[in-house]
């Protein structure tokens, strides 16, 4: 039965009181305004107009009206005579004892504020768009959509039906339009290309020799950072995208719904997931796919960037860094140097000569071109990583090696 999704708490609380109702929902559902006890004030005797008050106050509550309209919490009774001044609440037994003054009461209150059958037609239109349009754009389950659509008829003012009733709606409701949306999304697969719901299919077959269906092995995603993985992954992202599940035209499906199917095919075993019937079967590959050529991308991209500053990078700032210590006596010489260059135009005491005395000053303590090879020595040893680095790079090629050997991480 459509009713077996709701649970013995859920069934049970349906248009009754769980439980005495806490303070803001007392002030929310069972407060009387002036328009309320105006119109209470035209009953007679306490008892009627304290039963009246209650059947007001339960409809707005509870959404629809109880057999027995004193079957309430005694809070309830209490707030509600408190605000109408009935100084003993256990008259309300005697409002009980006729029936047919509670039912004149009840139907004078769906006239005066406009309550409505869940069996008349547009009350029936109104809840089946709403559920529709929520099962369309949400991903929630029966008990849920069934929760939801409860608020939506108190909120209506529409008398909630019996649970099996609604329960069934529901399910109806939220069949269809799972129904709509493998439909919307085989076409779309249809639509940009007729062999792909067969490519997609064609993932779920185990080839020979192998343990895995084609679409286990596209799901492993790389483990280690490699330049083997590496081609791996590349092959994989190309792969998943010749499979053209990203140029199907979804815009008109709500992207958590994909989602949904998604995560579903990606949890699912290959035998599963040919068990099913299409279009359902098509629509849960399109949505799979299309998520694993996302992550596969996405993969490639990480591995990439984790490989340049592991294997690439790190290794020629180290080769640098090495370099530059290789270095430094040979800059410490030329260092001493351009001191000597620049003692002697701080000993000329800001006298005015020419630039062939300067210089000749100058040769005296070394060549011209032993000052040019100084100056050049000590610009490279204040260059930046980044630039030592790619001067690194571009001498060892994209894959550098060290004494015939690719780097590796240090054992």
């Amino acid at each position: 039965m459509a009713i077996e999704f709701l649970s013995d708490d859920q069934v049970a609380a349906y248009g009754r009181f769980a439980g005495p109702p806490e303070r803001a929902e007392l002030e929310r559902f069972f407060f009387l305004d002036d328009a309320d006890r105006a119109l209470i004030a035209r009953r007679r005797g306490d008892q009627n107009r304290l039963g009246f008050g209650l059947q007001l106050g339960t409809v707005r509550f509870l959404g629809l009206f109880l057999a027995d309209p004193v079957d309430v919490a005694p809070v309830v009774v209490d707030y509600i005579a408190g605000q109408l001044g009935v100084a003993e609440a256990s008259v309300v037994t005697e409002y009980a004892a006729r029936q047919s003054t509670q039912w004149e009461h009840s139907a004078e209150i769906r006239q005066a504020y406009g309550y409505r059958d869940f069996t008349d037609e547009r009350p029936q239109q109104d809840v089946r768009a709403f559920l529709a349009a929520r099962a369309w754009t949400r991903t929630e389950g029966p008990r849920a959509l069934f929760d939801q659509s409860v608020a939506f008829l108190r909120e209506r003012k529409i008398l909630l039906p019996g649970p099996s009733v609604l329960a069934r709606l529901v399910t109806e409701i939220r069949s269809a339009e799972s129904d709509r949306l493998h439909d919307v999304m085989a076409s779309a697969a249809a639509a940009v290309d007729s062999g792909l719901a067969g490519r997609l299919a064609g993932r779920l077959t185990v080839p020979d020799g192998s343990r895995v269906s084609e679409l286990e092995r596209l799901r492993r995603a790389p483990a280690r950072a490699s330049a083997p993985q590496m081609v791996r992954s590349l092959d994989r992202a190309s792969e998943l995208l010749a499979i053209g599940a990203g140029g199907a035209d979804l815009g008109g499906v709500p992207a958590n719904r994909v989602e949904a199917l998604a995560r579903y095919g990606l949890a699912s075993k290959a035998p599963t997931l040919r068990g099913l019937a299409d279009p359902r079967r098509t629509a849960m590959l399109l949505a799979t796919a299309r998520s694993l050529e996302v992550s596969a991308v996405d993969d490639v991209l990480d591995l990439f960037a984790l490989l340049m500053a592991t294997k690439l990078l790190a290794w020629a700032e180290r080769e640098s860094n090495k370099q530059r210590q290789r270095d430094m006596p040979r800059l410490a010489r030329a260092s001493v140097t351009l001191a000597k260059a620049a003692r002697v135009l701080l000993e000329s005491g800001g006298q005015a000569v020419s630039a062939a005395q300067l210089w000749a000053e100058i040769e005296r303590v070394a060549s011209r071109d032993s000052w040019s090879s100084c100056t050049g020595r000590c610009a490279a040893a204040t260059s930046t990583p980044v630039a030592r680095c790619g001067g690194a790079i571009r001498g060892r090629g994209c894959c550098p090696a060290r004494n015939g050997r690719r780097p590796g991480p240090r054992r």
